[in-house]
């Protein structure tokens, strides 16, 4: 039988992991372009509850009672908080100043790597980290930004969240299978965006086959399978590797709009691009663990 190196095992992780932000960056595209406007919480209900719902159905594992209230927190902060400040954000700000926020995601992570886990990280992790932020910036930042004060803090809490459930999942281990472990979070994350949906967001019009179409892609596609993919990885790559790894979502979204929108990629943007990449790679090369000595 052949053998594989745990260096190969790794990058194959990486490759699966990295696909779950690729089709996260797919959200802007399709928000805009399949969905009814104006209703971040029912956008994000849709795309979560119906996809816990399925991966329940289909494991039908319940979680030990002990489990329940790490659980609760980690579907909050991984899907209710986070979807729904994810939302709030795209609807109040551009697109390029809520990516450049979210691209602080791995610079919280290595703060609470630092904290909690008393690992201190290299400087070239630091630099690495900093560079993608430096990268987004100059990849989607433009002169006409807006700075919405709400926009700002839904994308920075969002951010936080996002940066501390993964942390979280990581180091509690609940002992779930995946598939049972993504679905109870999706269940739980759209319980707490119900009550947000019904009070805040009109309700839905008459839905056209696009607006199906696109609400479906979100919840198999964006949230099911994505999601699924992104709890496997957390469970097996370090936490700031993966973090970073998140930085792919606004990179796939910007390519999308070059490709489907007509929007350009060229000079300042397209080194901010290049940054990003590099800093992705540097990241996840910094942070593998080192290969026993022999």
């Amino acid at each position: 039988m052949k053998k594989f190196s745990a260096n190969s095992v790794a990058c194959g992780d990486i490759l699966i992991t990295a696909l779950a932000p690729v089709i996260w960056g797919s959200t802007y595209i399709v928000t805009t372009q399949f969905l009814p406007p104006d209703r971040p919480f029912t956008a994000a209900l849709i795309r979560v509850l119906p996809a816990g719902i399925l991966l329940l159905l289909m494991t039908r594992c319940l979680p030990q009672f002990s489990a329940w209230p790490r659980l609760l927190l980690l579907a909050a902060l991984n899907i209710g908080f986070f979807q729904a400040l994810l939302f709030v954000a795209a609807y109040r700000l551009p697109g390029g100043l809520a990516a450049v926020v979210g691209a602080l995601q791995p610079l919280l992570m290595i703060v609470l790597v630092w904290v909690f886990d008393q690992r201190k990280p290299g400087m070239p992790v630091i630099f690495a980290a900093i560079t993608g932020v430096l990268g987004m910036a100059a990849l989607l930042l433009g002169p006409g930004s807006v700075w919405d004060p709400v926009g700002i803090a839904a994308a920075l809490s969002g951010t936080a969240c996002m940066a501390v459930g993964t942390y979280l999942s990581r180091r509690w281990n609940i002992a779930l299978p995946v598939l049972a472990f993504t679905g109870w979070q999706l269940l739980l994350g759209g319980l707490i965006l119900l009550p947000l949906a019904c009070l805040f967001d009109p309700p839905l019009p008459v839905l056209t086959p696009v607006n199906i179409a696109g609400y479906a892609y979100l919840c198999v596609i964006g949230a099911l399978f994505a999601y699924v993919l992104w709890f496997r990885g957390v469970a097996r790559l370090p936490a700031v590797a993966i973090s970073s790894l998140g930085l792919f979502s606004p990179l796939t979204a910007v390519l999308l709009g070059w490709i489907f929108l007509g929007q350009t990629i060229r000079g300042l943007s397209l080194a901010g691009l290049l940054m990003v990449l590099l800093s992705i790679l540097a990241v996840q090369w910094l942070s593998k663990p080192a290969a026993p000595k022999k």
